[in-house]
Protein backbone atom coordinates (compact mmCIF):
# COMPACT_ATOMS: atom_id res chain seq x y z
CA UNK A 1 0.00 0.00 0.00
CA UNK A 2 1.48 3.40 -0.57
CA UNK A 3 2.80 5.33 2.26
CA UNK A 4 0.35 8.46 0.93
CA UNK A 5 -2.08 6.29 2.73
CA UNK A 6 -0.25 6.65 5.78
CA UNK A 7 -0.90 10.34 5.78
CA UNK A 8 -4.63 9.76 5.17
CA UNK A 9 -4.75 7.40 8.18
CA UNK A 10 -3.44 9.73 10.09
CA UNK A 11 -5.89 12.67 9.61
CA UNK A 12 -8.60 9.88 9.69
CA UNK A 13 -7.02 9.16 13.45
CA UNK A 14 -7.78 12.91 14.85
CA UNK A 15 -11.01 12.85 12.98
CA UNK A 16 -12.12 10.00 14.70
CA UNK A 17 -10.84 10.69 18.19
CA UNK A 18 -13.22 14.29 17.82
CA UNK A 19 -15.93 12.63 16.59
CA UNK A 20 -16.20 9.67 19.33
CA UNK A 21 -14.58 10.72 22.42
CA UNK A 22 -17.47 13.05 23.35
CA UNK A 23 -18.92 9.70 24.00
CA UNK A 24 -17.38 9.08 26.78
CA UNK A 25 -17.31 12.46 28.11
CA UNK A 26 -21.24 13.21 28.66
CA UNK A 27 -21.44 13.08 31.95
CA UNK A 28 -19.02 15.34 32.99
CA UNK A 29 -19.61 17.70 29.84
CA UNK A 30 -23.28 18.24 31.37
CA UNK A 31 -22.28 18.29 34.50
CA UNK A 32 -19.73 21.28 33.47
CA UNK A 33 -22.35 22.99 31.74
CA UNK A 34 -25.39 22.47 34.38
CA UNK A 35 -27.49 20.36 31.34
CA UNK A 36 -28.82 17.06 31.16
CA UNK A 37 -26.58 13.88 29.77
CA UNK A 38 -29.75 13.74 26.59
CA UNK A 39 -29.19 17.73 26.32
CA UNK A 40 -25.46 16.91 26.55
CA UNK A 41 -26.63 14.24 23.18
CA UNK A 42 -26.85 17.11 21.19
CA UNK A 43 -22.63 17.70 20.90
CA UNK A 44 -23.20 14.29 19.19
CA UNK A 45 -26.39 15.12 17.19
CA UNK A 46 -24.74 18.40 16.38
CA UNK A 47 -21.40 17.06 14.89
CA UNK A 48 -23.26 14.35 12.44
CA UNK A 49 -25.51 17.09 11.29
CA UNK A 50 -22.49 18.86 10.75
CA UNK A 51 -21.00 16.42 9.04
CA UNK A 52 -24.30 15.56 6.55
CA UNK A 53 -24.39 19.21 5.73
CA UNK A 54 -20.64 20.27 5.64
CA UNK A 55 -19.53 16.83 3.49
CA UNK A 56 -21.60 18.41 0.00
CA UNK A 57 -21.02 22.25 0.74
CA UNK A 58 -17.11 21.82 1.34
CA UNK A 59 -17.06 19.10 -1.53
CA UNK A 60 -18.38 21.75 -3.60
CA UNK A 61 -16.10 24.54 -2.68
CA UNK A 62 -13.33 22.64 -3.28
CA UNK A 63 -14.25 21.98 -7.02
CA UNK A 64 -11.54 24.39 -8.05
CA UNK A 65 -9.19 23.36 -5.58
CA UNK A 66 -6.73 19.95 -5.38
CA UNK A 67 -7.23 17.34 -3.82
CA UNK A 68 -4.59 17.88 -1.55
CA UNK A 69 -4.95 21.47 -0.88
CA UNK A 70 -8.32 20.81 -0.07
CA UNK A 71 -7.46 18.13 2.37
CA UNK A 72 -5.27 20.23 4.10
CA UNK A 73 -7.38 22.76 4.12
CA UNK A 74 -10.08 20.98 5.96
CA UNK A 75 -7.69 20.01 8.51
CA UNK A 76 -6.89 23.47 9.01
CA UNK A 77 -10.41 23.85 9.90
CA UNK A 78 -10.88 20.81 12.01
CA UNK A 79 -8.23 22.78 14.13
CA UNK A 80 -9.81 25.55 14.91
CA UNK A 81 -12.89 23.60 15.96
CA UNK A 82 -11.56 21.79 18.29
CA UNK A 83 -9.90 25.01 19.53
CA UNK A 84 -13.18 26.61 20.08
CA UNK A 85 -14.77 23.64 22.01
CA UNK A 86 -11.75 23.21 24.65
CA UNK A 87 -12.35 26.99 25.00
CA UNK A 88 -16.39 27.21 25.13
CA UNK A 89 -17.27 29.29 28.14
CA UNK A 90 -20.59 28.02 27.51
CA UNK A 91 -22.68 25.04 26.16
CA UNK A 92 -23.99 27.04 22.78
CA UNK A 93 -20.40 27.76 22.03
CA UNK A 94 -18.96 23.92 22.62
CA UNK A 95 -21.89 22.86 20.39
CA UNK A 96 -20.89 25.93 18.07
CA UNK A 97 -17.25 24.39 17.82
CA UNK A 98 -18.43 20.27 17.43
CA UNK A 99 -19.87 22.23 14.28
CA UNK A 100 -17.04 23.92 12.80
CA UNK A 101 -14.78 21.28 13.39
CA UNK A 102 -17.71 18.70 11.76
CA UNK A 103 -17.37 20.36 8.70
CA UNK A 104 -14.20 18.92 7.48
CA UNK A 105 -15.13 15.63 8.42
CA UNK A 106 -17.35 14.53 5.68
CA UNK A 107 -15.30 16.05 2.62
CA UNK A 108 -12.23 14.79 4.46
CA UNK A 109 -13.00 11.18 4.11
CA UNK A 110 -14.84 11.59 1.19
CA UNK A 111 -12.18 13.31 -1.03
CA UNK A 112 -9.98 11.37 0.91
CA UNK A 113 -11.66 7.56 -0.25
CA UNK A 114 -11.31 8.88 -4.12
CA UNK A 115 -7.41 9.60 -3.65
CA UNK A 116 -7.04 6.26 -1.75
CA UNK A 117 -9.23 4.24 -4.53
CA UNK A 118 -7.01 6.07 -7.22
CA UNK A 119 -3.53 5.64 -5.65
CA UNK A 120 -4.26 1.69 -5.91
CA UNK A 121 -4.64 -1.35 -8.59
CA UNK A 122 -8.79 -1.83 -9.35
CA UNK A 123 -9.10 -5.02 -7.55
CA UNK A 124 -7.57 -3.45 -4.24
CA UNK A 125 -9.57 -0.41 -3.68
CA UNK A 126 -11.61 -1.26 -1.06
CA UNK A 127 -8.96 -2.30 1.10
CA UNK A 128 -7.22 1.27 0.00
CA UNK A 129 -10.44 2.72 1.63
CA UNK A 130 -10.20 0.53 4.55
CA UNK A 131 -6.40 0.80 5.45
CA UNK A 132 -7.19 4.98 5.39
CA UNK A 133 -10.70 4.28 7.75
CA UNK A 134 -8.08 2.49 9.77
CA UNK A 135 -6.42 5.94 11.28
CA UNK A 136 -10.32 6.55 12.51
CA UNK A 137 -10.87 2.76 13.91
CA UNK A 138 -7.31 2.76 15.58
CA UNK A 139 -8.81 6.03 17.10
CA UNK A 140 -11.12 3.97 19.42
CA UNK A 141 -8.81 1.55 20.75
CA UNK A 142 -5.62 4.75 20.96
CA UNK A 143 -7.30 8.24 20.74
CA UNK A 144 -10.61 8.02 22.50
CA UNK A 145 -9.97 6.10 25.37
CA UNK A 146 -7.15 7.98 26.32
CA UNK A 147 -9.11 11.01 25.65
CA UNK A 148 -11.73 9.81 28.15
CA UNK A 149 -9.31 9.22 30.52
CA UNK A 150 -7.80 12.70 30.19
CA UNK A 151 -11.26 14.15 30.43
CA UNK A 152 -11.77 12.24 33.60
CA UNK A 153 -8.82 12.85 35.51
CA UNK A 154 -7.70 16.47 34.03
CA UNK A 155 -10.84 17.67 32.46
CA UNK A 156 -12.08 17.32 28.88
CA UNK A 157 -11.05 20.59 27.94
CA UNK A 158 -7.62 19.08 27.76
CA UNK A 159 -9.00 16.39 25.63
CA UNK A 160 -9.83 18.94 23.18
CA UNK A 161 -6.79 21.26 23.55
CA UNK A 162 -4.74 17.39 22.32
CA UNK A 163 -7.57 16.79 19.08
CA UNK A 164 -6.42 20.19 18.06
CA UNK A 165 -2.89 19.20 18.41
CA UNK A 166 -3.72 16.04 16.51
CA UNK A 167 -4.92 17.81 13.93
CA UNK A 168 -2.09 19.62 13.88
CA UNK A 169 -0.05 16.37 12.97
CA UNK A 170 -2.66 15.24 10.40
CA UNK A 171 -1.76 18.44 8.46
CA UNK A 172 1.60 17.86 8.63
CA UNK A 173 1.56 14.45 7.32
CA UNK A 174 -0.91 15.45 4.24
CA UNK A 175 1.51 17.99 3.16
CA UNK A 176 4.44 15.70 3.53
CA UNK A 177 3.15 12.70 2.08
CA UNK A 178 0.33 12.78 -0.05
CA UNK A 179 1.17 13.63 -3.79
CA UNK A 180 -0.54 16.35 -5.12
CA UNK A 181 -2.82 14.74 -7.80
CA UNK A 182 -4.78 16.41 -10.16
CA UNK A 183 -8.23 16.93 -10.58
CA UNK A 184 -9.88 14.57 -13.73
CA UNK A 185 -10.01 16.52 -16.75
CA UNK A 186 -13.51 17.12 -18.57
CA UNK A 187 -15.23 16.53 -14.89
CA UNK A 188 -17.28 19.16 -13.23
CA UNK A 189 -20.18 19.80 -10.79
CA UNK A 190 -23.12 18.50 -13.18
CA UNK A 191 -21.12 15.03 -13.60
CA UNK A 192 -20.86 15.09 -9.83
CA UNK A 193 -24.31 15.85 -9.30
CA UNK A 194 -25.29 13.47 -12.02
CA UNK A 195 -24.36 10.29 -9.82
CA UNK A 196 -27.35 11.26 -7.51
CA UNK A 197 -30.00 10.34 -10.70
CA UNK A 198 -29.00 6.63 -10.18
CA UNK A 199 -30.97 4.83 -7.67
CA UNK A 200 -27.98 2.33 -6.53
CA UNK A 201 -26.40 5.23 -5.11
CA UNK A 202 -29.07 6.76 -3.39
CA UNK A 203 -30.07 3.22 -1.79
CA UNK A 204 -26.15 2.35 -0.86
CA UNK A 205 -26.35 5.90 0.89
CA UNK A 206 -30.17 4.79 2.51
CA UNK A 207 -28.27 2.31 4.24
CA UNK A 208 -25.32 3.60 5.35
CA UNK A 209 -27.80 6.16 7.20
CA UNK A 210 -29.39 3.22 8.72
CA UNK A 211 -26.78 0.44 9.21
CA UNK A 212 -24.08 2.73 10.86
CA UNK A 213 -27.42 4.66 12.50
CA UNK A 214 -27.88 1.81 14.66
CA UNK A 215 -24.44 1.12 16.32
CA UNK A 216 -24.86 4.79 17.32
CA UNK A 217 -28.21 4.40 18.63
CA UNK A 218 -26.25 1.96 21.28
CA UNK A 219 -23.03 3.20 21.57
CA UNK A 220 -24.01 7.26 22.10
CA UNK A 221 -25.28 6.49 25.12
CA UNK A 222 -22.80 3.91 25.87
CA UNK A 223 -21.56 5.60 29.79
CA UNK A 224 -24.65 5.90 31.30
CA UNK A 225 -25.49 2.75 29.93
CA UNK A 226 -22.97 0.64 31.66
CA UNK A 227 -22.02 2.67 34.95
CA UNK A 228 -26.31 2.58 35.54
CA UNK A 229 -27.49 -0.45 34.16
CA UNK A 230 -24.59 -2.93 33.69
CA UNK A 231 -22.48 -1.29 36.88
CA UNK A 232 -19.59 -0.68 35.90
CA UNK A 233 -17.55 2.23 37.47
CA UNK A 234 -17.57 5.37 35.73
CA UNK A 235 -13.48 4.51 34.53
CA UNK A 236 -13.84 1.17 33.23
CA UNK A 237 -16.08 3.31 30.49
CA UNK A 238 -12.53 4.00 28.74
CA UNK A 239 -11.63 -0.16 28.68
CA UNK A 240 -15.23 -0.59 27.35
CA UNK A 241 -14.85 2.22 24.26
CA UNK A 242 -11.55 0.00 24.15
CA UNK A 243 -12.70 -3.04 23.03
CA UNK A 244 -15.55 -1.04 20.85
CA UNK A 245 -12.28 0.14 18.85
CA UNK A 246 -10.71 -2.82 18.45
CA UNK A 247 -13.90 -4.82 17.72
CA UNK A 248 -14.20 -1.17 14.78
CA UNK A 249 -10.81 -2.57 13.98
CA UNK A 250 -11.44 -6.02 12.74
CA UNK A 251 -14.52 -4.76 11.23
CA UNK A 252 -12.52 -2.66 8.81
CA UNK A 253 -10.09 -4.94 8.14
CA UNK A 254 -12.39 -7.69 7.23
CA UNK A 255 -14.95 -5.86 5.46
CA UNK A 256 -12.45 -4.02 3.40
CA UNK A 257 -11.06 -7.61 2.39
CA UNK A 258 -14.18 -9.23 1.76
CA UNK A 259 -16.15 -6.35 -0.37
CA UNK A 260 -13.16 -6.78 -3.01
CA UNK A 261 -14.43 -10.07 -3.30
CA UNK A 262 -18.18 -10.11 -2.52
CA UNK A 263 -19.57 -6.82 -2.02
CA UNK A 264 -22.97 -7.59 -1.16
CA UNK A 265 -22.80 -10.53 1.06
CA UNK A 266 -20.70 -8.98 2.94
CA UNK A 267 -23.20 -6.58 3.20
CA UNK A 268 -25.86 -8.97 4.12
CA UNK A 269 -23.94 -10.46 6.81
CA UNK A 270 -22.93 -7.74 8.58
CA UNK A 271 -25.87 -6.44 8.33
CA UNK A 272 -27.74 -8.95 9.74
CA UNK A 273 -25.78 -10.24 12.58
CA UNK A 274 -25.63 -5.96 13.44
CA UNK A 275 -29.51 -6.23 13.78
CA UNK A 276 -29.49 -9.52 16.14
CA UNK A 277 -26.69 -8.50 18.02
CA UNK A 278 -28.22 -4.88 19.06
CA UNK A 279 -31.42 -6.45 20.35
CA UNK A 280 -29.45 -9.09 21.76
CA UNK A 281 -28.06 -5.98 24.04
CA UNK A 282 -30.75 -4.79 25.64
CA UNK A 283 -30.62 -8.23 27.65
CA UNK A 284 -26.55 -8.69 27.72
CA UNK A 285 -26.30 -4.77 28.91
CA UNK A 286 -27.28 -6.29 32.16
CA UNK A 287 -23.95 -8.66 32.89
CA UNK A 288 -20.92 -6.86 32.57
CA UNK A 289 -18.74 -9.90 30.40
CA UNK A 290 -21.54 -10.30 28.21
CA UNK A 291 -22.06 -6.32 27.97
CA UNK A 292 -18.29 -6.17 27.24
CA UNK A 293 -18.01 -8.71 24.34
CA UNK A 294 -21.33 -7.80 22.74
CA UNK A 295 -19.53 -4.05 22.60
CA UNK A 296 -16.77 -5.32 20.65
CA UNK A 297 -18.92 -7.18 18.07
CA UNK A 298 -20.99 -4.25 17.72
CA UNK A 299 -17.89 -2.45 16.70
CA UNK A 300 -16.84 -5.16 14.51
CA UNK A 301 -19.83 -5.64 12.57
CA UNK A 302 -21.15 -2.14 12.16
CA UNK A 303 -17.74 -1.43 10.81
CA UNK A 304 -17.47 -4.23 8.37
CA UNK A 305 -20.23 -2.28 6.82
CA UNK A 306 -17.89 0.98 6.03
CA UNK A 307 -15.74 -0.06 3.23
CA UNK A 308 -18.40 -1.66 0.98
CA UNK A 309 -20.92 0.50 1.30
CA UNK A 310 -17.80 3.33 0.57
CA UNK A 311 -17.06 1.42 -2.55
CA UNK A 312 -20.09 0.91 -3.65
CA UNK A 313 -21.35 4.40 -3.54
CA UNK A 314 -17.79 4.61 -5.70
CA UNK A 315 -18.56 2.20 -8.38
CA UNK A 316 -22.47 2.89 -9.12
CA UNK A 317 -21.06 6.88 -9.40
CA UNK A 318 -18.07 6.00 -11.53
CA UNK A 319 -16.48 9.00 -13.29
CA UNK A 320 -17.39 11.61 -10.78
CA UNK A 321 -17.34 9.97 -7.45
CA UNK A 322 -16.13 12.88 -5.13
CA UNK A 323 -19.14 14.34 -4.58
CA UNK A 324 -21.07 11.28 -4.16
CA UNK A 325 -18.21 9.91 -1.63
CA UNK A 326 -18.59 12.52 0.61
CA UNK A 327 -22.81 12.67 0.49
CA UNK A 328 -22.02 9.20 1.76
CA UNK A 329 -19.83 9.93 4.70
CA UNK A 330 -22.99 12.58 5.40
CA UNK A 331 -24.92 9.63 5.65
CA UNK A 332 -23.20 8.11 8.05
CA UNK A 333 -23.41 11.10 10.50
CA UNK A 334 -27.11 11.56 9.27
CA UNK A 335 -27.64 7.71 10.70
CA UNK A 336 -25.65 8.88 13.92
CA UNK A 337 -27.53 12.12 14.23
CA UNK A 338 -30.81 10.53 13.69
CA UNK A 339 -30.27 7.63 16.07
CA UNK A 340 -28.70 9.69 18.90
CA UNK A 341 -31.65 11.52 18.94
CA UNK A 342 -33.90 8.77 18.94
CA UNK A 343 -31.90 6.99 21.49
CA UNK A 344 -32.60 9.94 23.48
CA UNK A 345 -36.00 10.07 22.83
CA UNK A 346 -36.69 6.69 24.45
CA UNK A 347 -34.36 7.19 27.34
CA UNK A 348 -36.15 10.86 27.94
CA UNK A 349 -39.77 8.75 27.34
CA UNK A 350 -38.66 6.84 30.68
CA UNK A 351 -37.93 3.40 28.62
CA UNK A 352 -34.30 3.20 30.43
CA UNK A 353 -30.85 3.31 29.45
CA UNK A 354 -31.04 0.44 27.08
CA UNK A 355 -33.96 1.20 25.44
CA UNK A 356 -32.02 2.85 22.31
CA UNK A 357 -30.47 -1.02 21.74
CA UNK A 358 -33.73 -1.76 19.96
CA UNK A 359 -34.07 1.73 18.12
CA UNK A 360 -30.46 0.76 16.80
CA UNK A 361 -31.47 -3.10 15.82
CA UNK A 362 -34.76 -1.98 14.35
CA UNK A 363 -32.49 0.77 11.99
CA UNK A 364 -29.90 -2.29 11.21
CA UNK A 365 -32.33 -4.21 10.18
CA UNK A 366 -34.04 -1.68 7.61
CA UNK A 367 -30.74 -1.47 6.25
CA UNK A 368 -30.78 -5.19 5.61
CA UNK A 369 -34.05 -4.84 3.93
CA UNK A 370 -32.30 -2.01 1.62
CA UNK A 371 -29.19 -4.36 0.33
CA UNK A 372 -32.34 -6.92 -0.53
CA UNK A 373 -33.72 -4.74 -2.52
CA UNK A 374 -30.61 -3.15 -3.57
CA UNK A 375 -29.31 -6.39 -5.31
CA UNK A 376 -33.00 -7.17 -6.52
CA UNK A 377 -33.02 -4.30 -8.64
CA UNK A 378 -29.29 -4.98 -9.77
CA UNK A 379 -30.17 -8.45 -11.06
CA UNK A 380 -33.98 -6.99 -12.91
CA UNK A 381 -31.85 -4.72 -14.67
CA UNK A 382 -28.62 -7.13 -15.57
CA UNK A 383 -31.24 -9.78 -16.87
CA UNK A 384 -32.46 -8.27 -20.05
CA UNK A 385 -28.70 -7.73 -20.81
CA UNK A 386 -27.68 -11.55 -19.70
CA UNK A 387 -30.85 -13.29 -22.06
CA UNK A 388 -29.26 -11.26 -25.39
CA UNK A 389 -26.32 -12.26 -24.84
CA UNK A 390 -27.23 -16.13 -24.75
CA UNK A 391 -29.58 -16.38 -27.77
CA UNK A 392 -28.79 -16.87 -30.91
CA UNK A 393 -28.01 -13.99 -33.16
CA UNK A 394 -31.59 -14.01 -34.56
CA UNK A 395 -32.84 -13.77 -31.44
CA UNK A 396 -30.59 -11.06 -30.32
CA UNK A 397 -31.44 -8.95 -33.68
CA UNK A 398 -35.08 -9.71 -31.98
CA UNK A 399 -34.38 -8.51 -29.04
CA UNK A 400 -32.44 -5.66 -29.82
CA UNK A 401 -35.11 -4.67 -31.88
CA UNK A 402 -37.73 -5.17 -29.64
Amino acid sequence: MPLALLALAIGAFGIGTTEFVIMGLLPEVAGDFGVSIPTAGFLVTGYALGVMFGAPLMTVLGTKVSRKRMLMLLMGLFIVGNLVSALAPAFTVMLIGRVIASLAHGAFFGIGSVVAADLVAPDKKAGAIAMMFTGLTVANVVGVPLGTLVGQTLGWRVTFALVAALGVLGLAGIAKLVPDMPRPEGVHLRHELAAFKNAQVLLAMAMTVLGFGGVFAAITYIAPMMTHVAGFADGSVTWLLVLFGLGMVGGNLVGGKYADRALMPMLYVSLGALAVVLALFTLTAHNKALAAVTIALIGALGFATVPPLQKRVLDQAHGAPTLASAVNIGAFNLGNALSAWLGGLVIGAGLGYTAPNWVGAALAAAALGLALISAALERRDSAPSQVVAGAAPSEQRAAVHH
